[in-house]
C-alpha cells in the first residue's frame, strides 16, 4: 500500500506501509492491503503506521527535515487534531491538521 499524508503547510509522510491506524470520529480503525474504498473524518488522536519496504520519505520534526528511509516494520506514530482519510485501490491519502511532535519511531 501506498501512503501520502499532508497538512496545510507540509507533506510529512509518503511511501510504502503495511498498515495505518487512524482516530475516525466514528471510532479508531486500521487500515490493511486491499481495504474496501472508504471516506471518513478523522477526530484528535494518535495516527500509527507500520512502514513496508520499498521505501518511504518522512518529515523529521528534530531537523526540520525530509528523511528517506527503506526499513521495513517500523512504527510511526504521531498526533493530529483533525482531517480525513480517502483510501482506494490501496492507495491512502491522509488530510490532517495540527499534527504535533513530528513522527516518533
Amino acid at each position: 500500500m501506498n501512503i501520502t499524508v499532508l497538512t496545510p503547510e507540509k507533506e510529512i509522510f509518503s511511501g510504502n506501509i503495511n498498515s495505518v491506524k487512524v482516530p475516525g470520529t466514528q471510532g479508531a480503525f486500521q487500515v490493511l492491503k486491499n481495504h474496501a474504498p472508504i471516506v471518513s473524518s478523522l477526530e484528535e488522536g494518535k495516527v500509527q503506521i507500520v512502514t513496508a519496504g520499498g521505501g518511504y520519505r518522512y518529515f523529521d520534526i528534530e531537523s526540520g527535515a525530509i528523511k528517506e528511509s527503506n526499513e521495513a516494520g517500523k512504527t510511526l506514530v504521531f498526533a493530529i487534531q483533525a482531517g480525513f482519510i480517502e483510501v482506494l485501490n490501496n492507495e491512502i491519502s491522509l488530510l490532517v491538521t495540527g499534527v504535533e511532535n513530528g513522527l516518533n519511531g
